[in-house]
């Protein structure tokens, strides 16, 4: 007779156990990133790039895309055709042609000025007047001092408010710092597919106007005709379909999500007052024979084979080019090493007089509603998440990108960054994180050769948001400078 309690330990099924909820948790983390994907694919109609970077830690993308969105479409001082321009000023300094591209074709579906896009001179002056704390930020943010914050707010019809440039200081920090991590993942290498965005766009044109095929000026309310009607059904299955063959296309997403698939893009076109059964029909339809395609043949025939059989009629997609350089004045100025003098304007940032937590936090939340927590979050999820080499790693890295740009800690021992970090990864941060530009200088590779991909974005990361810090830092200090003076 064998008797079995419940207080009797058997290690064994105790192990089994502690593997099976591993399991299930490394399965719920790839299932987490799955659903940030396509939550940012059913809000843009692709997977971006850097996004597909970052899903390899959700908890850091959701931040990420949280604070994004915030910062470019939410409630905010500066209209949305600013917020792109910026954009597009920051990403220019660094020769960023994938994010210049990007925020040129959403500035235009915002409305923007097609003009503007023929350089700084054709842009309002107020924005001119951006372009010097742009240059200080982007190259040497040390140089950031109170008149720049005062020329930009002394009082006439081309000043800046307060309210107005904290949210440009932020744009900029955070284009900046992107430029540093497009630069090392390269993906400034690949193309931007957008939907078309023909010049003079009304101020209210955006990507549901696409989905509806309303590419032009609308016009009066009248009953579309029939061509009308399923012109417009062609285009919204044609986007959904191809944001369903990109998930297929992507290899590191599970073809568990399809189902999930389903309800998103049911959601995210909620709005539509079209025949939804219709195109529904439609869009199963194709998915089924897409399945089928691509059990038989694989995926990238697959994806090669939905795009054959797409209706692209007079909205195909594509991408915005646009040169950088000429958004950008004095291209000779660029990052100079920054080494302690005894002159005025080297003087080194001490973190114990001004740091994010008790200073910069407190400003930029109050002048920005809500940024700062969104900034803090940030800040937290990339320290937070797990590496291989440690805490002290980590922590060496991100205080060795602070001091290349004058940012020093008293508490700390800096003989460990000499200790932790190779010679080769120093070298690579420094690349990444001070003058991130394929045209000017050439990328080291990183010195571990078996570190996983997660490994080496969990790198690019830590530059990225260490560099965000930084120019915050600066930027606050002399906002803070100002309003005491």
């Amino acid at each position: 007779m064998i008797i079995c309690t419940k207080k009797m330990d058997y290690p064994l099924g105790t192990q089994c156990q502690r593997v099976q909820n591993q399991v299930m948790k490394v399965n719920a983390e790839k299932e987490r990133a799955s659903l940030r994907c396509m939550k940012a694919l059913a809000s843009r109609g692709c997977v971006d790039a850097v996004s597909q970077q970052m899903a390899s830690h959700p908890q850091y993308l959701e931040s990420f895309l949280r604070t994004q969105h915030y910062i470019l479409h939410m409630d905010g001082p500066l209209p949305l055709q600013y917020r792109h321009y910026i954009a597009i000023m920051a990403a220019a300094r660094h020769h960023c042609g994938y994010l210049v591209s990007l925020h040129s074709a959403h500035f235009l579906r915002v409305g923007g000025d097609p003009l503007w896009l023929q350089g700084l001179e054709a842009v309002p002056p107020r924005l001119q007047h951006l372009d010097q704390l742009n240059k200080v930020l982007a190259h040497q943010p040390w140089l950031t001092a109170h008149s720049h914050i005062q020329a930009l707010l002394k009082t006439g019809e081309q000043c800046w408010s307060l309210a107005e440039l904290v949210q440009a200081v932020v744009l900029l920090a955070h284009c900046h710092s992107l430029c540093s991590f497009v630069f090392g993942s390269g993906t400034d290498t690949d193309p931007v597919p957008l939907p078309r965005a023909p010049n003079g766009t009304p101020p209210g044109y955006c990507l549901c106007d696409a989905a509806n095929g309303n590419v032009s000026v609308p016009q009066p309310l009248t009953s579309p005709s029939e061509h009308t009607t399923r012109r417009r059904v062609s285009v919204v299955c044609r986007i959904r379909l191809n944001m369903t063959s990109e998930l297929f296309h992507n290899r590191s997403l599970p073809e568990t999500t399809v189902a999930c698939l389903f309800t998103l893009l049911s959601l995210s076109f909620s709005w539509q007052s079209l025949d939804s059964s219709c195109e529904m029909v439609c869009l199963k339809e194709r998915i089924q024979k897409s399945q089928e395609e691509k059990e038989r043949r694989g995926e990238h025939l697959l994806y090669t084979q939905t795009l054959q059989h797409t209706d692209v009629e007079d909205e195909e997609e594509m991408t915005y080019s646009a040169d950088p350089s000429r958004f950008i004045t004095d291209p000779e100025f660029g990052y100079q090493e920054f080494a302690r003098r005894e002159e005025d304007h080297f003087q080194v940032f001490r973190v114990q007089d001004y740091s994010w937590e008790d200073h910069g936090f407190s400003l930029v939340n109050r002048l920005y509603s809500d940024i700062g927590h969104l900034l803090d979050d940030r800040f937290r999820s990339v320290t937070a998440l797990p590496s291989s080499h440690g805490p002290d790693l980590k922590r060496a890295t991100w205080n060795y990108i602070h001091c290349m740009l004058g940012i020093r800690y008293d508490d700390y021992d800096y003989g460990e960054v000499n200790q932790l970090l190779e010679k080769e990864l120093k070298l690579y941060i420094k690349s990444v994180a001070c003058y991130p530009d394929a045209t000017k200088t050439p990328l080291c590779p990183l010195p571990w050769a078996p570190l996983k991909p997660s490994e080496r974005i969990h790198v690019n990361l830590l530059i990225m948001e260490a560099r965000l810090q930084a120019e915050l830092l600066y930027a606050l200090r002399a906002i803070t400078q100002y309003m005491i003076a």
